[in-house]
């Protein structure tokens, strides 16, 4: 099950069957299923608190995911701070609509056992973003 829940900001608009499908697709093409997904849509302020709690960084971010997978069934909550998707948006001249779609599926690639944070695995990580993000864009 994929759920999206919105707290202390306004739902972002989007259609969530669609993408719920594209999650699924996603996730078949990484051998995996999904399980139990949850987005979380937060403010900055929030996801400042989630870090400094739950990661030991004080600093502010666009996503945390937190993996409950198992094998090849993927799972967990996902938080997402729509002020810092909307920051980098305006940042790397793109909408907030595709940057929301390539944080909504960076959170799954984490999931599907994808990291970003050594040497090389960035770009890695994007070449995996933007494949997934081809895919949204044949889907109906």
């Amino acid at each position: 099950m994929i759920e999206f829940e919105a707290e202390g900001v306004e739902m972002p608009r989007f259609d969530n069957a669609r993408i719920s499908r594209w999650i699924l697709e996603v996730a078949a093409r990484h051998d995996r299923k999904v399980r139990d997904v949850c987005y979380r849509f937060i403010g900055d302020e929030d996801m400042l608190e989630a870090n400094r709690r739950f990661v030991g960084h004080d600093y502010y971010t666009d996503i945390i995911t937190f993996d409950y997978s198992r094998g090849d069934k993927i799972g967990g909550d996902i938080f997402i701070s729509v002020d810092t998707v909307a920051t980098n948006a305006d940042k790397f001249g793109v909408s907030f609509e595709r940057e929301l779609l390539r944080v909504i599926i960076h959170g799954i690639l984490h999931l599907c056992g994808i990291d970003d944070k050594g040497p090389g695995e960035r770009e890695i990580m994007e070449a995996n973003e933007n494949d997934a993000l081809a895919i949204y864009d044949t889907m109906e």
